[in-house]
């Protein structure tokens, strides 16, 4: 029997509507863990090759390039719980050909390739609708907050998940953890069928028909035309392009650097996870006291230095700490951005826009991805890679704090937008820096 939808309402708690999403992305959090752990290692040990896990990582992100413009628009237009749904269904059933196919004996490293692809782009109809969903089921004041705590699941599902995997790899095969992946995205699917609230805004007006190549074009004059938007977009497809190496081969660093084993390369994976957790718990507190601006840099330039500190590392149990520090401040950045476009854009727009800067700031990753494998092959020196990632990283930040992201508080609406209003990017700020 269908359950009857209600508008979330709007207080400064994360009602029960926000808890049972949270369960359900949990849980299929954890899943998603196994693999995230899984996928790298089974490459490597299949092909020991720092190309093969950059095509692993380039494969995943590329659909964001072909398609994030186009689904970002599409999934303003559909109902996104209903998406979601259907979305959760059609992953599970994709990530549990990899086990399938090792039964049989035809899993070759080229479909695994065909399943990252594949699950990427259904992820790009998952993620717009999610993050589009978020300020339908939370107040705007605690945007950040239920971010975190989005987050900070991702994150502990991310310490529990890699530690378990690589305990269940000494008895079964690695692909077999993938069923568990499988499993939980139908939970995932489950629990977003029990909330009640609506995942899009009350229609309101009647919204105009239009095509989706206009509706992209909005989205993109939008974003392109703010000037933190733009920012945001233009600094994370620069750090992606820098970056996206340290964890696309932290499986070679951990191999021929530290000399880990696979229950150790679990710990670090488990140890990154770890230090997003904390950062992701903290970020709420974290932005009430100090503005999106000095958070979100300031973080960006301690990530980088951790990625420096950790190059040098040869001592595993020292080196595990440092990473995990690292990828905390790493995704208190990224919390901050998303926050921050949250609250600036208006709701009839979020997924267009969540996914256009998407396709901005990932589209780097594939030729980041591939570069530093590249670059790995040619010089045998992962620590030097590493190290030079982290000294650009540092700078990064440094560099766009003397724009408009230096006092991105000035671009905030200062006033609720009317219903069914698109207000234009020059109406913010008077200044377009």
């Amino acid at each position: 029997m269908a359950t009857e939808q209600v508008q979330a309402p709007r207080s400064e708690r994360l009602g029960a509507d926000f808890w049972k999403f949270w369960a359900g992305q949990t849980i299929s959090n954890l899943g998603s863990s196994f693999t995230f752990f899984a996928l790298p290692l089974l490459v490597y040990e299949l092909t020991g090759s720092a190309i093969n896990l950059a095509l692993t990582t380039a494969s995943e992100f590329v659909p964001y390039l072909l398609f994030g413009l186009i689904i970002g628009a599409w999934t303003d237009r559909l109902d996104r719980k209903r998406l979601m749904i259907g979305v959760d269904i059609l992953r599970a059933l994709v990530i549990s050909t990899i086990p399938l196919l090792s039964l049989t004996g035809a899993l070759t490293v080229e479909w695994i390739y065909a399943v990252g692809f594949i699950s990427s782009t259904l992820t790009i109809f998952f993620d717009s609708s999610q993050w589009a969903a978020i300020p339908n089921i939370v107040g705007k004041d605690e945007l950040v907050t239920a971010n975190g705590r989005i987050q900070a699941s991702l994150s502990g599902a991310q310490i529990a998940g890699p530690i378990v995997a690589g305990a269940l790899v000494a008895v079964l095969a690695i692909e077999d953890v993938m069923y568990f992946d499988a499993l939980t995205f139908l939970l995932s699917a489950l629990s977003l069928g029990l909330i009640r609230c609506r995942f899009n805004p009350e229609e309101g007006e009647k919204k105009e028909l239009t095509t989706i190549r206009k509706e992209v074009k909005e989205g993109l004059t939008y974003v392109l035309k703010h000037p933190v938007l733009r920012n945001i977009s233009v600094m994370m497809a620069i750090y992606n392009l820098i970056g996206t190496t340290v964890f696309t081969q932290l499986v070679l660093f951990a191999d021929v650097r530290l000399g880990a084993d696979q229950s150790q390369t679990a710990l670090l994976f488990s140890s990154g996870a770890a230090g997003m957790m904390v950062l992701g718990l903290l970020a709420g507190k974290i932005r009430k006291r100090w503005s999106f601006s000095k958070v979100a840099l300031t973080a960006l330039v301690i990530d980088g230095l951790m990625i420096l500190v950790f190059s040098q590392m040869r001592e595993f149990w020292i080196a595990l700490p440092i990473y995990g520090i690292g990828a905390g401040f790493g995704i208190l950045f990224n919390i901050q951005t998303i926050s921050l476009r949250q609250a600036i854009v208006p709701n009839n727009m979020m997924g267009r826009i969540m996914s256009i800067a998407g396709v901005l700031a990932w589209s780097a990753i594939p030729v980041g991805a591939y570069l530093g494998g590249l670059i790995i092959e040619a010089t045998h020196d992962v620590a030097l890679v590493y190290a030079g990632i982290g000294v650009i990283t540092m700078i990064i930040p440094i560099v766009f704090a003397f724009g408009p992201l230096g006092h991105a508080e000035d671009y905030l609406p200062t006033e609720p937008e009317s219903e069914g209003q698109t207000p234009q990017p020059e109406a913010l700020s008077a200044i377009d820096a």
